[in-house]
């Protein structure tokens, strides 16, 4: 900026870090609703810090916040905040409310919190045109799947975790809706309906209507068919010599 920032640009800026912030309180909230066996309001407060994560990033965008407050790094805080509503929570979201064979209770917490923790550390886990490397760090979605619409044998939940846990470091890409170069309007069009078919889904447990469970299926169909197209097709293509 060629002038310095005015008091009410590092109000707003640090008002959009708050907001940011405000992810840890939702899911805190969540992990006292786990605790007590409240799986609907767990859902709903991670979907709380969902909705929070994927508005912060175009307000922070919007209001220059790197530029006004240059000694504050926002993406610092995501990440600590992304990886307690991502990982550690729904952790134990699926180590209360999943079904798992007895005694694998523990080896799957495990697994999914080391997996987290190696994928973050991974430099290029968002590609150069903003699409997910590898399974992103969601097991929020794993976990409302696992809960409010897979009802399989607690060996299929496991066997589905780990399959899960070695996407990670797979490079397939996976759209990053509010990113991505390729088919944004469309990404953000589906998710913003997606998130508000998992509300009713959640609502509506344990016996949800057929058209809801059948669009958050399409939804799960979408984003594998995405991200199948754009590492085999799409990728293939930019690569020289295909």
């Amino acid at each position: 900026m060629s002038n310095s920032p005015t008091i009410l640009q590092k109000v707003a800026a640090w008002g959009v870090h708050l907001f940011t912030a405000s992810g840890l309180l939702t899911g805190y909230l969540s992990l006292l609703a786990v605790g007590r066996g409240d799986w609907q309001a767990a859902a709903l407060w991670l979907l709380a810090g969902q909705l929070i994560d994927g508005v912060d990033g175009t307000l922070a965008r919007a209001f220059r916040v790197r530029e006004v407050l240059p000694g504050v790094d926002g993406k610092l805080i995501d990440y600590v905040i992304d990886f307690a509503n991502y990982a550690i929570i729904p952790a134990y979201f699926i180590h209360r409310a999943v079904p798992l064979p007895p005694g694998w209770e523990w080896p799957v917490v495990a697994l999914i919190l080391l997996v987290s923790a190696l994928y973050y550390g991974i430099e290029e886990m968002v590609s150069t045109d903003y699409y997910f490397v590898g399974f992103p760090v969601m097991w929020n979605m794993v976990a409302f799947y696992l809960v409010f619409l897979w009802h399989w044998s607690p060996v299929w939940n496991a066997v589905l975790i780990a399959i899960f846990a070695v996407l990670h470091f797979v490079p397939v890409k996976f759209p990053y809706p509010s990113r991505a170069t390729r088919f944004r309007p469309l990404h953000l069009a589906v998710s913003a309906t997606f998130l508000i078919n998992l509300v009713l889904l959640i609502l509506q447990y344990p016996s949800p209507q057929p058209v809801v469970q059948a669009l958050a299926w399409l939804t799960a169909a979408y984003y594998a068919g995405m991200a199948m197209y754009e590492t085999w097709f799409i990728s293939r293509a930019e690569t020289p010599g295909h």
